[in-house]
C-alpha cells in the first residue's frame, strides 16, 4: 500500500482510543484490536510500512472486507479440509522455527493453547483464501497476446529488463521402500479395532477420526471431506466410497496412495457425496529405506557408466507415476503455462538442495524425500539443463515475460474494480483517519 502520511499531533491519537470500531465498510466494523493486532505481527515478521502503519494496516483490512463482501455475493466457498490444512501447515512452519521449536514453545510464545491458536489461524487463513478466489475470478478472462507482450517490452530500455532467476530442467527416478507387512498388519488391524468401536457404539466416528486421522485436512472436521464428485478422491478411495449406501456401517480397510483407510458415508447428493475418513500412513523402516537407497545407487551406476539412459531407466524402473510417462521430466506445476523449467526456489526442498551441486547431464546419488502424495520415497534426479540467471529476451524469455505481462494486467483490473467499490460502499472511519494518504481515493470522502 501506498500509505506516506503521518497522523498530526493535534488530531486524536489512535493508540490511546479504548477498544471500539475505527472504521466501517458496508456493514462490516473494522476493530482497534483488529488493527493492533495485525501491526504486532507484522512487527514480529519484521515488516517495514512506508509511512504511518495504522492508515496502511486499516486500508488493508478495508480492501479485504471488500473482496469478503462481493465472495459472499457471488456464493464463493472455500473446503474446510482445505483451511484446516493450511493451518496444520502453517501451525507445523511455527514450530520448525529455530526460536519455537515444539508446540509447548509455541503456546508460550502465543499465550494461547493449540485448540486456541488454531481456531485462530482458521478464520484468518479461510479469510485469505475467500480473497484469492475472489480475485482470481475477477481476473479469469484476462489474456495477453504476444503482440502486447512485445509491444510492452518495447517500451522498456535494455539495461532495465527484468532479471530472469537460474531456470533448470530436471528429470527424476523413484523407488518407494518396500512396507513390511508386520507395518501393513499393524495398520489394518488399528483400523479394524475402530470400525469394532464404532459398530458396538463406544465412540463416533467422528471422534475417532479427530484423534487419530492422520489426514490433517480433515481430522479437525471429524474426518469429514466434504461433497466430492468421483473424479476428485483417489480411484480406490472413490470406488470404496461410492460403494456405500447405510450411513450406520463402516467401510473395509482400503489403500490408497496415501495410506490405508476406513470409510463412512454422511450423505449423497446425486453424484457427489460427502463422508468422512480415518488415515493411517504406513511408517518405512530403516532398513527398507537403506534398501531402496542401494539400488537406487546401483541405477545411477549403471547410468553413469553408459549401459542404460536415466531417461529409459526413469520411463522403466520409476515409481512416479507424474513423471514416468515423460521419461522421468518434472513438469513445473506453478507457473502459468506448463513447463519443464523450475527456478530453484519452486523445485521441492529435496530435489533442489541435490541439483545446485549437479553439472548439467550429471546423475545425484540417492536421497530421500517426501513426494506429493506424503508418502515417503528414495530417489535420484539428473541435471538435464541449467540457463544462468539472465537479462530478459524476448526471444529466450517469453513465456516469463508474458507472465510478467499478464501480472501486470491483472493487478490493473483488481486495482480499478477496488476503486469502484470503494466509490459504491458506505465507509464511515474515525476522524483520526481523515487525512491518510491512502492508495485508493474515497475512503474519506
Amino acid at each position: 500500500m501506498g500509505a506516506t502520511d503521518t497522523l498530526h499531533s493535534e488530531k486524536v491519537d489512535p493508540d490511546n482510543v479504548v477498544d471500539g470500531v475505527l472504521w466501517v465498510v458496508g456493514d462490516e466494523p473494522i476493530l482497534k484490536s483488529d488493527l493492533e493486532m495485525l501491526r504486532l505481527q507484522g512487527e514480529a515478521e519484521g515488516m517495514k510500512w512506508k509511512g504511518n502503519p495504522n492508515c496502511t494496516i486499516l486500508e488493508q483490512i478495508a480492501v479485504q472486507k471488500l473482496f469478503l463482501h462481493q465472495a459472499a455475493l457471488d456464493s464463493i466457498t472455500v473446503k474446510e479440509s482445505e483451511v484446516a490444512q493450511e493451518v496444520e501447515q502453517q501451525i507445523n512452519y511455527f514450530i520448525s522455527l529455530p526460536q519455537i521449536g515444539s508446540k509447548e514453545k509455541l503456546e508460550q510464545y502465543q499465550h494461547k493453547s493449540i485448540a486456541q491458536i488454531r481456531q485462530d489461524m482458521h478464520d484468518e487463513l479461510k479469510n485469505r483464501q475467500l480473497v484469492q478466489r475472489m480475485q482470481e475470478k475477477l481476473v479469469s478472462d484476462i489474456k495477453v497476446s504476444p503482440a502486447e507482450v512485445r509491444e510492452y517490452f518495447k517500451k522498456i530500455p535494455t539495461d532495465s529488463l527484468p532479471m530472469i532467476p537460474t531456470m533448470v530442467e530436471v528429470e527424476i527416478l523413484t523407488q518407494t521402500p518396500k512396507l513390511e507387512q508386520e507395518e501393513v498388519n499393524r495398520i489394518k488391524n488399528q483400523l479394524r479395532d475402530y470400525t469394532d468401536r464404532v459398530t458396538k457404539g463406544e465412540t463416533s466416528f467422528e471422534t475417532l477420526a479427530r484423534l487419530y486421522s492422520e489426514d490433517p485436512g480433515s481430522a479437525r472436521q471429524g474426518g469429514e471431506l466434504g461433497y466430492m464428485g468421483r473424479g476428485m478422491l483417489d480411484p480406490t478411495f472413490a470406488a470404496a466410497a461410492f460403494n456405500l449406501t447405510d450411513p450406520k456401517k463402516v467401510s473395509k480397510v482400503i489403500e490408497s496412495e496415501f495410506g490405508y483407510h476406513i470409510i463412512q458415508l454422511i450423505d449423497r447428493r446425486g453424484d457427489k457425496l460427502n463422508c468422512r475418513h480415518i488415515l493411517i500412513k504406513p511408517k518405512v523402516s530403516a532398513n527398507a529405506i537403506t534398501a531402496a537407497t542401494q539400488r537406487l545407487d546401483s541405477i545411477a551406476n549403471d547410468i553413469r557408466s553408459g549401459k542404460f539412459t536415466f531417461e529409459a531407466a526413469a520411463g522403466y524402473i520409476s515409481d512416479d507415476k507424474d513423471t514416468r510417462n515423460n521419461h522421468g521430466l518434472m513438469t513445473n506445476s506453478s507457473s502459468n503455462a506448463r513447463t519443464s523449467r523450475f527456478a530453484m526456489k519452486d523445485l521441492p526442498t529435496e530435489v533442489a538442495r541435490m541439483v545446485e551441486g549437479l553439472k548439467v547431464d550429471e546423475v545425484s546419488a540417492p536421497f530421500t524425500m517426501e513426494n506429493s502424495r506424503g508418502k515417503t520415497v528414495c530417489a535420484i534426479v539428473k541435471l538435464k539443463s541449467r540457463v544462468d540467471e539472465h537479462r530478459a529476451t524476448i526471444t529466450e524469455d517469453f513465456q516469463a515475460m508474458k507472465d510478467i505481462v499478464t501480472a501486470e494486467r491483472r493487478k490493473e483490473v483488481i486495482h480499478n474494480w477496488v476503486v469502484k467499490k470503494v466509490k459504491e460502499t458506505y465507509v464511515r472511519m474515525d476522524p483520526a483517519y481523515r487525512d491518510c494518504n491512502f492508495e485508493y481515493e474515497g475512503w474519506n470522502r
